[in-house]
């Protein structure tokens, strides 16, 4: 595949702007850890951050365009299938996925915006408050929550399966590299397995209890961690994990193999895809098809 395919570069700055993010967050919670400062932030304050850094204007545009770069593939990755999977049972969840995580990341690349044009955005705990505040506010709300739970925990096993089973085949390094970089991505991935366990669990909790302020965030799971006893190993540990996942995210951008097609290509399969439909309309209908 050629180097110059546009999806295919816009795919690298969209792995390495969300390991940017993961850095920072993994970074600054390894500091609190050892307690030398630093905090138990989410990957709003990790823009924040970037934002008061030198040249952070220029930076947090850059990553905001990375994170968007990020949805897009995501999006191709679910709808277009650019990584062939398949439309087997667990091709379409791992698809679907994909489909969810962009959309997470189109509001976090907003959120990035936002926080350049300098607009105030609530930290995550507050947004994980809120929509929980809303849901719990309709009928069968502590349900609703604890589906919500239930499907952020099987996330968090998804995540932790993936970590465990996946050989990373996809990774264009030697032997001796991919086995770092296994080990590398395998610490990431438990790291956010935890994560998701732990912002379920809250999650149950404020459905058990119909209280919104026992939901947490991202930096809520982390000082969770830190307020146990041992819990500045246990954030150290997960700290860790999360830049680890950061730094995967940069050896994915540099050394995975995409089979991203180029833009032409892509739209050639969308019109293949609305014509075949348009095509079945037809015949179910009964109608001619006839060309405008």
């Amino acid at each position: 595949m050629s180097r110059s395919n546009i999806p295919e570069k816009l795919a690298r700055l969209g792995y390495a702007a969300r390991g940017t993010v993961y850095l920072i967050v993994g970074g600054l919670a390894l500091v609190a850890a050892t307690g030398s400062g630093g905090r138990a932030t989410d990957s709003k304050g990790a823009l924040q951050d970037v934002l008061e850094a030198p040249f952070g204007a220029l930076l947090l545009a850059i990553i905001a365009t990375g994170l968007l770069c990020f949805a897009a593939w995501r999006l191709a990755q679910g709808l277009l299938d650019a990584d062939r999977l398949g439309r087997e049972r667990q091709a379409l969840i791992r698809r679907a996925a994909y489909g969810g995580s962009a959309v997470i990341y189109v509001g976090l690349a907003f959120t990035a915006v936002s926080i350049l044009l300098g607009h105030r955005t609530g930290s995550g705990d507050e947004s994980a408050r809120d929509w929980t505040a809303t849901l719990l506010s309709q009928p069968f709300g502590p349900w609703l929550v604890a589906a919500v739970a239930s499907a952020i925990a099987l996330g968090g096993f998804a995540i932790a399966r993936r970590g465990w089973t996946d050989r990373f085949d996809r990774l264009a390094l030697s032997p001796a590299a991919r086995n770092w970089a296994v080990r590398i991505g395998r610490l990431g991935f438990f790291a956010r397995a935890a994560i998701f366990l732990i912002v379920s669990w809250f999650l149950m909790a404020a459905a058990l209890h119909a209280n919104s302020s026992e939901a947490r965030g991202l930096a809520g799971a982390l000082k969770s961690l830190q307020q146990q006893p041992y819990g500045w190993a246990l954030l150290g540990a997960t700290a860790l994990g999360l830049f680890a996942f950061g730094a995967f995210q940069f050896i994915t951008a540099a050394y995975r193999r995409l089979d991203a097609r180029s833009t032409s290509d892509a739209l050639a399969k969308i019109e293949a895809g609305v014509q075949e439909a348009v095509g079945k309309d037809g015949r179910r209908s009964g109608q001619p098809m006839t060309d405008d």
